[in-house]
């Protein structure tokens, strides 16, 4: 009687377990092909234009040792040809920063394989050298995910507008 239950429930399954298979690797193969796309048309600073907004959080290390922790939010704009301007509000090891919203400008430079860097100056109250940034573009410049040259913050941005 066990097994007369569960040749049924097989026999019954077995369809969807199909579907769901040929499913998968249709789905697999799409995003192959998107893949391919992107690959032959390749990057270039005009793929980041317009608005991106960022989060970002990890732990900021100073010259004495120390660390903090760092959370934020950035409004980056992208103009397409290599310039950037930047309005943060980063709070440090749980302290509010001085001016509620600080602005910044760069550079960035995105290469063909959508990897790329970008330098910030921030000429704010807080001196220091400026920002240097590694990222990766994705979903077509949708997204960029970035990491801050030797400090362990990350960041992940979508394009706004």
């Amino acid at each position: 009687m066990q097994w007369k239950c569960i040749s049924i429930f097989i026999k019954a399954a077995m369809p969807l377990v199909i579907s769901c298979a040929l499913g998968a690797i249709s789905t697999s193969a799409w995003a192959n092909d998107d893949d391919g796309r992107d690959q032959d048309r390749g990057c270039s600073n005009q793929t980041l234009h317009g608005d991106y907004g960022f989060s970002n959080e990890g732990l900021l290390f100073f010259p004495n040792g120390s660390q903090a922790t760092v959370r934020g939010v950035v409004l980056e704009h992208f103009d397409g040809y290599g310039h950037l301007t930047t309005k943060d509000h980063t709070v440090l090891g749980g302290i509010a920063p001085p001016d509620e919203w600080r602005d910044g400008s760069g550079a960035y430079t995105v290469n063909p394989d959508c990897t790329g860097r970008q330098t910030i100056i921030v000429p704010s109250s807080t001196p220091g050298p400026p920002l240097v940034l590694y990222f990766v573009v994705v979903r077509q410049g949708r997204e960029i995910r970035q990491v801050a040259n030797g400090n362990a913050i990350t960041s992940i941005g979508e394009k706004v507008r």
